[in-house]
Order: structure tokens, then sequence, then C-alpha cells
């Protein structure tokens, strides 16, 4: 055989699998979407994560004010942090934990187990966007108090919930193998939490205390990297936990 039919060879395999990689993307996408869409058209008929965590925070933040009517900035934010954290744990552990086996059975039947963790992680996070959106204007109109740099604030409780929601459903995932879920999840969930606590607190204050955002570019790369880690460990781990 010669080096022009060795070479041609080469080619037709490396089309042939470019051709059945982008199918295999084309069906994964197609099966994110279809898991996307259940998990709203589940949301929207029972309402049960969006109405039960909107009546937590508000009536945490309603708490609150009675308690301290007037607080300092640093305590507001440190308040406000607190609040969405019980929140989001509230909010993105139902998607595994309260799943019955049955359902988990048949959705696994249906798609791959990429597909289902990418489905779900896309889920909690625009959920937790939309929440902690609505969470900060209330808590602002509730206190009637503005950071003053009002935009790097936002941007700090987009990537805190990306952060909470992308960690609390790999936690979920691995808990729902055991027997007690959620203690397990308050246990797993403790040490990878704080450091991302610690960075947007730090994050937070510079926007409060109006600082220059060439100094929070820091805090926000390493918010980029805790979150791209922690999908890349999802992604990885989760296959092999579908299999149990």
């Amino acid at each position: 055989m010669g080096v022009k039919q060795i070479q041609y060879y080469n080619n037709l395999v490396l089309q042939y699998l470019a051709i059945k990689l982008s199918l295999l993307r084309m069906q994964l996408v197609k099966q994110v979407k279809f898991l996307i869409e259940k998990e709203i058209v589940l949301e929207w008929r029972s309402k049960y994560a969006l109405n039960g965590v909107l009546l937590y925070v508000v009536s945490t933040v309603f708490v609150c004010f009675l308690s301290f009517v007037t607080v300092k900035p640093i305590t507001w934010n440190a308040l406000f942090w607190i609040i969405m954290l019980f929140a989001s744990i509230n909010a993105v552990s139902k998607g595994f934990l309260q799943e019955s086996k049955g359902r988990q059975l048949y959705i696994y039947t249906l798609a791959s187990p990429l597909a289902l963790i990418i489905s779900k992680t896309i889920y909690n996070v625009l959920l937790m966007m939309v929440l902690t959106v609505i969470a900060l204007f209330f808590y602002m109109l509730v206190f009637d108090y503005v950071p003053q740099d009002l935009g790097l604030y936002v941007v700090a409780t987009i990537l805190g919930s990306i952060s909470f929601s992308t960690i609390f459903t790999m936690v979920s995932a691995i808990a729902s193998k055991a027997s007690n879920g959620g203690m397990l999840m308050a246990i797993l969930s403790f040490p990878v939490i704080i450091p991302v606590l610690i960075v947007l607190v730090k994050l937070t204050k510079n926007a409060i205390d109006g600082l220059d955002r060439s100094v929070s570019l820091d805090e926000i790369g390493l918010l980029l990297v805790i979150n791209a880690l922690v999908g890349a460990v999802t992604l990885i781990l989760f296959p092999y936990l579908w299999r149990d």
C-alpha cells in the first residue's frame, strides 16, 4: 500500500470520526434542550421552587428588617449572602434529592448522563439568576440602600448564583445516591462553598465601597475559575455516579 493510499484512508477515517462526533454533539444538544424544557414545564406546573424560595426570601428579608431596621453596609452585605446561600440550597437541592427513583430510572433510559447533568446545571443556573436578581432588588427596596457601584454588585450576584448552582447541583447529585441525602449534602457542600462565599463577600464589598472596578478583576477571575473547575469535575464524575 502506497503513501497516497494510506493518507487517503487516514482522511476517510478522520472524516468519519468528524461526522460521528458532530452527530453525537447534535444528539447531546437535543437531549439537553428536551430535559431543560421538561424541567421548565414541571416547574411551571407545580411552581414549587420558585414560590417556595421567593416566600423564604421575602419572609427572611422582612424579619431582618424588623430586627435591624437600619444596618451598616458590611452587615447588609453579609445578611444578603446568608439569605441567598440558604435560598440556593432549597432551590437547587430538589433537582436530584426530591426526584423519585422511578422517574430517575425513566429519564436515564431516555438521555445520556452528560445531557442530564448539563441540563440540570443550566436550569439551576437560570433559576438562581432570576431568584437572585429579584431578591437583590427587593432587599434594596426594603432596606432603602443601594451599593455605590450597583452594576458591579449585580455582576457579583450573578456570578454568585452561578457558583451556588454549579456547586449544589454537583453535591446534590452525589448526595442523592445516599440514604440520608440532605445531611450528606450539607456536609459535602460546606468546605466547597466557604471559599466561594469569602470571594463573593470581598467582591461585593468592593462594589459597596465604590472602588475602581480594576481592583475586583482578581475576584471575578477567581470566581470564573472556580465555576469552570466545578463544572469540569461534575462532567467527569457524574457518568460514574449515574451507573450506580
